[in-house]
């Protein structure tokens, strides 16, 4: 009988009830902290005080006066919250206040006790080091220098320093430039183009016009290739070409500027063209690529020259192209899967079973097509442990995960997803699934998987693989033809069964409909009294989402695998992906140009595979589930006329 008083004791202790008055106060409270309002924020807060939610409170309120606050103070709030994310957050503060104050020996002094890395942070103390005369922090701030991105504000003083020692060099500038541009980090490039000679200092109104219209710079400008910077000018404009159109870059440069570069820079193009080519889908790809030779390719360009390999069906080129990968890249699941499939098509079954049985005991996508491959069936690990009512109380307990609950409750959802994963960092199996189980009870779907899925060793896949609301899916998708399981795995990826959840991008709810996308369902399916308010009600949106699905499924020819594209990305651009013939699954999934959709479409059928395992469905193996996409030229129920874009 005590045993669930404690653990309602404990729930208690974790997220105390707050009154609708408490909970815009915390967002008033919240706005005035924006607003660098002190006196509205000490209004707020005095509504506040013993509440979980008054660490922040006091944090807010010391930020707002870090500039000129004793020391002692921030000592002391360091001590409070020493372990926990608001003590990460305002050591993080302090470092950067102490930079601007100069006081560098107490910036070295608490810096080794930050945990997580801030690039800022890090280069501030590098900065530390230097004024200090530690001459070795010059060389370790080449690493922000190499990077395609802005180099942090605090590195810029050692930059400058290289430079001036010439330790950095107009080569090593190019060199930048030329990366940043790739990269489309346009305005750091601009940034990077006053570390190079007068001479040879590109004007930034050129630059944006090639950006703006690349083909008019390679058709209408006089190029002098002898000169440094108009062979990177051209070079730039070609690239952003090969970006719209590969198959016109790679006439532009044959027809018109090649035999004018050098051989580097000619590999340097070619490389450029081919991974263009190889996301457009351009039979081509394979071509240019050997035309790039010699020349360093990154290993997401050598990634892009083996998916279109597998388009081709060109196994050897797929193993050569993975083979030229770093190590880190060679030992990504997704081209140990690939290569191995390279050395059985090459006849080297042992080869392939060994990297096969690497990957086979991972439970992602290619771990399961790794487990088919050797012949093994599905395996749902048992659920060899179930946290008791203690340990839940325990999880509970601690004060992470409290302020997190206390977050949730006021609706602070990316605060308080932040206070979660701080809270379970370290977290051995055991801990995890007692905080997962605490994330279900207050039904926090989310955090209850993504909590679960950090399980090594001991597993509950009933909480990595939810499934709330599961009478209403399962309802719909009856109504809709559909397999339950797979709108679940769909849902999964889309929201986490979030029913208020929101992207950037604007879409809403558990299955993530757009404004347009939701209204033009509703008009189609007669939906009565239909307004955007409603959009995260769980049987609006399923009934939304799960038409929208069918259309989308109906329209691609009943693929699941094209239709989760098309849900993705849109009905259109999945077609679009589609080979001239047959095309595996896999392969399909594999060389979608989208990250994002590519990662997604994966993630959906892996789902799909454990939901039906796990609430009784028809358990088939995945390279079934993903089956053959046929040919462009096969007949299918898709026009492309009219069909709204969900992101």
């Amino acid at each position: 009988m005590l045993r669930p008083l404690v653990l309602a004791l404990a729930f208690a202790v974790a997220t105390p009830c707050l009154a609708v008055d408490e909970r815009e106060a915390f967002k008033a409270a919240a706005e005035a902290f924006r607003k660098s309002d002190a006196t509205r924020l000490e209004a707020h807060a005095k509504k506040l005080r013993g509440s979980g939610l008054e660490p922040y409170l006091d944090y807010w309120q010391l930020k707002l006066e870090l500039e000129t606050v004793d020391a002692g103070a921030v000592r002391e709030m360091l001590w409070k919250n020493d372990g926990l994310l608001l003590g990460e957050r305002l050591r993080n503060d302090w470092l950067r206040a102490l930079a601007r104050q100069q006081q560098w020996d107490v910036l070295l002094a608490e810096y080794p006790k930050l945990t997580q890395e801030d690039p800022e942070v890090t280069c501030l103390a590098l900065q530390a080091r230097w004024r200090n005369g530690d001459r070795a922090s010059l060389s370790e701030v080449r690493a922000f220098w190499n990077a395609p991105r802005d180099v942090p504000e605090g590195c810029l003083p050692l930059i400058e320093a290289e430079i001036a020692d010439g330790r950095i060099d107009t080569e090593d500038a190019w060199a930048r430039v030329r990366a940043l541009l790739v990269a489309n980090q346009v305005a750091a490039a601009k940034r990077t183009i006053n570390y190079l000679p007068a001479a040879e200092t590109p004007r930034e109104r050129t630059i944006d016009s090639i950006r703006r219209k690349p083909e008019h710079y390679v058709e209408q400008h006089k190029h002098d290739l002898k000169k440094r910077v108009d062979r990177e000018l051209a070079i730039y404009a070609l690239t952003r070409v090969a970006q719209r159109d590969a198959g016109r870059a790679a006439a532009y440069f044959t027809d018109r500027l090649r035999e004018r570069f050098p051989a580097a820079d000619q590999g340097y193009v070619w490389g450029q063209i081919a991974t263009n080519a190889a996301r457009q889908h351009l039979a081509e790809a394979t071509f240019w690529f050997a035309r790039a030779g010699d020349a360093p390719l990154e290993d997401e360009q050598l990634a892009w020259r083996a998916r279109a390999a597998l388009r081709a069906g060109n196994w050897p080129e797929v193993g050569a192209a993975i083979d030229r990968m770093s190590a880190e890249g060679r030992g990504d699941p997704t081209w140990v899967y690939w290569k191995a499939r390279a050395l059985r098509a090459a006849g080297d079954a042992r080869g392939a079973e060994l990297l096969f049985a690497r990957i086979a005991h991972d439970h992602d996508f290619y771990g399961k097509l790794a487990r088919e491959e050797l012949g093994l069936s599905l395996s749902i690990p048992p659920r060899g442990y179930a946290p008791k009512d203690e340990e839940v109380a325990r999880a509970a307990s601690n004060e992470s995960l409290k302020r997190s609950l206390a977050l949730f409750r006021v609706d602070f959802r990316g605060e308080a997803t932040r206070e979660w994963i701080w809270g379970v960092r370290g977290m051995n199996d055991r801990e995890l699934l007692a905080a997962a189980e605490l994330a279900r009870r207050y039904e926090i779907w989310d955090r209850a998987i993504n909590t679960a899925n950090r399980t090594v060793g001991e597993h509950d896949f009933s909480v990595r693989f939810l499934a709330p609301y599961r009478e209403v899916f399962s309802e719909q998708a009856r109504a809709q033809g559909l397999d339950e399981h797979w709108v679940l795995g769909l849902v999964r990826q889309e929201s986490r069964f979030i029913t208020d959840a929101r992207s950037a991008a604007g879409a809403s709810g558990l299955m993530q409909l757009m404004p347009r996308t939701a209204r033009w369902i509703a008009r189609q399916i007669g939906m009565r009294d239909y307004s955007w308010r409603k959009v995260t009600d769980v049987d609006v949106n399923v009934a939304l989402g799960t038409s929208y699905l069918k259309y989308v499924y109906d329209g691609l020819g009943e693929s699941t695998v094209l239709a989760a594209a098309g849900y993705n990305a849109g009905p259109r651009r999945a077609q679009r992906w589609r080979a001239e013939g047959p095309l595996e699954g896999a392969i399909y999934a594999e060389t979608i140009p989208f990250t994002e959709t590519r990662d997604y479409v994966k993630k959906v059928m892996s789902n799909t595979v454990y939901y039906a395992a796990i609430y009784g469905g028809e358990v088939r193996p995945l390279k079934e589930r993903l089956g053959v996409i046929p040919g462009r030229g096969a007949e299918d129920a898709t026009d492309g006329s009219g069909e709204p874009t969900l992101k």
